[in-house]
């Protein structure tokens, strides 16, 4: 995936300021190794499209969806649409 500088810029902002257990795979992976999560309004939140595939400390169960509250996913659900 071909990233703007203001995406890296952004990208790299996110990831200096906080902590992910999974040592930013996601991101390493180019977003290609990332779980399924779309965006639909909510600036801090992305829905979880794979709730029962992975246990992650970033799911907020939330009425029968799960929402991701990982700064990083919110951000290329919301810019990146991936």
């Amino acid at each position: 995936m071909e990233l703007t500088q203001d995406n890296t810029r952004q990208i790299e902002e996110i990831m200096s300021s906080m902590d992910c257990p999974k040592d930013f795979k996601c991101y390493k992976s180019d977003f290609d190794d990332i779980c399924k999560a779309t965006h639909r309004g909510l600036d801090a939140y992305a829905d979880c499209c794979d709730p029962g595939k992975t246990t992650c400390e970033f799911q907020v169960p939330f009425g029968r969806g799960v929402f991701c509250r990982c700064p990083l996913r919110v951000y290329v659900a919301k810019y990146l649409k991936k």
